[in-house]
């Protein structure tokens, strides 16, 4: 899949789970926040197509949404993060 579908892919299971995502220009990488009553995801708008897709699936592997597709899970494990279940994990710390 190209980098451009697959960020398009996460902007609809991002938008779809209740967040706004705003592009903005700054000294940040970005990531979710909550302003008033709206939860939010501010993505740097400089990054490069792998690094608005690394902020999104970081931010989507914490949300960790029950509707999630099967695509959308591939490609936050393809950034490196683990969408199985994490409860295994604390668990094997000593």
């Amino acid at each position: 899949m190209k980098k451009t579908k697959k960020l398009e892919l996460l902007e609809k299971t991002i938008t779809d789970s209740g967040y706004k995502l705003r592009y903005e220009k700054g000294n940040f990488l970005g990531g979710d926040c909550r302003l008033r009553d709206d939860n939010i995801i501010v993505i740097n708008k400089f990054l490069p197509t792998e690094g608005k897709i690394f902020t999104i699936a970081r931010v989507l592997h914490k949300l960790n949404p029950a509707n999630c597709p099967p695509e959308v899970k591939k490609i936050i494990e393809d950034s490196g993060f683990n969408t199985g279940n994490q409860l295994s994990l604390i668990e094997s710390e000593p």
